[in-house]
């Protein structure tokens, strides 16, 4: 059964940081890129970040300078890195993997979500 493990999450104040962590089975071994969306209550499901299968990185505009994605090939992990978290980034995190290739198909897979809370 494949799923994605998500950590990290949790409740901070204002100009906090958390560490958001995603990891991919062992079978999920080529994809095209790993991230993370979010949800906060009464909205649509939002891209935050993603980091493409080469190393590239694309931001939403509204975390671009506070958020930091990094990856551990070796443990097929992705971590994103929140500082100077605002009340407005409170929502349910899910980390995403797009464009899978496993067992000759191409697959999303998503995480469970994780609930990061920023009080003010």
């Amino acid at each position: 059964q494949v799923q994605l493990v998500e950590s990290g999450g949790g409740l901070v104040q204002a100009g906090g940081s958390l560490r958001l962590s995603c990891a991919a089975p062992a079978s999920i071994f080529r994809f095209e890129a790993m991230g993370w969306y979010r949800q906060a209550p009464g909205k649509q499901r939002e891209l935050v970040a993603t980091i493409t299968s080469g190393g590239g990185t694309n931001y939403a505009d509204s975390v671009k300078g506070r958020f930091t994605l990094s990856r551990d090939n070796a443990k097929n992990t992705v971590y994103m890195q929140m500082n100077s978290l605002k009340p407005e980034d409170t929502a349910v995190y899910y980390c995403n993997v797009r464009g899978a290739i496993v067992s000759g198909w191409r697959r999303d897979y998503w995480g469970q979500g994780t609930q990061v809370t920023v009080s003010s």
